[in-house]
């Protein structure tokens, strides 16, 4: 686990690819976990440790996660993260083919299948859909493929995989979503690389980034 910021009040980690950020069905560790017993140790804390979780994501992708440590903080980080307008998250993704547009605003309806654990965007309103909005650009790319840097506007169900997706451009490694093949670790190729917002209790700017992925591809794309 790698601690890219931390105070009294808040802790911002790199979650690798294949960590689940909160307990869930499989048992596994979570990542909230291990950051408990990171604070405890480092800071030689007798009894428990308050952690919250702010937001979370999807299993396979990797990046910034925020994470508070105190009941003030993760209140108004919950109402921060809750209007979308008061928090900047931005996203890399690798995707096989190249977007007819070099910069865009998508806007899509996405119904959430709980079953399936997938969405399905649509082009117009329909019953039970949330409005989706993302602005994509194209920063980088290779022979095969292309690097986009995605912000979100909305926060919805696997919202950037579903619409890039509907657009034509898969996620490289996101099979669920029409990729031809899975990456070798099973993760896919979508980074949460930076996140910013004014800081609950002091009301300094906040801006972190995550490291790219030890990947070649990573690599070669963002030199």
């Amino acid at each position: 686990m790698k601690v890219l910021y931390e105070d009294n009040h808040i802790i911002i980690v790199n979650k690798e690819s294949g960590e689940i950020v909160q307990g869930d069905k499989t048992g596994d560790v979570p990542l909230s976990e291990t950051v408990k017993d990171w604070i405890k140790e480092k800071h030689h804390k007798p009894g428990n440790v308050f952690l919250g979780v702010v937001h979370r994501l999807d299993r396979p992708v990797s990046g910034v996660v925020v994470f508070a440590k105190t009941s003030k903080a993760l209140s108004r980080l919950n109402a921060m993260f809750a209007k979308h307008d008061e928090v900047s998250k931005t996203y890399w993704a690798l995707t096989k083919n190249r977007p007819p547009k070099e910069e865009d605003t998508l806007t899509h309806w996405l119904v959430r299948n709980e079953k399936q654990n997938k969405s399905y965007a649509y082009d117009k309103e329909r019953s039970n859909a949330k409005k989706a909005i993302l602005k994509y650009k194209v920063i980088g790319a290779t022979e095969r493929y292309t690097l986009l840097e995605v912000q979100l506007l909305t926060g919805r169900h696997h919202q950037i995989r579903c619409q890039l997706a509907k657009i034509g451009c898969v996620i490289k490694g996101d099979l669920k979503y029409g990729a031809d093949r899975s990456n070798p670790d099973g993760s896919i190729s979508l980074l949460a690389r930076r996140v910013e917002f004014i800081h609950p209790v002091s009301k300094e700017r906040i801006c972190v980034e995550a490291p790219v992925p030890e990947d070649n591809l990573w690599k070669s794309i963002n030199n």
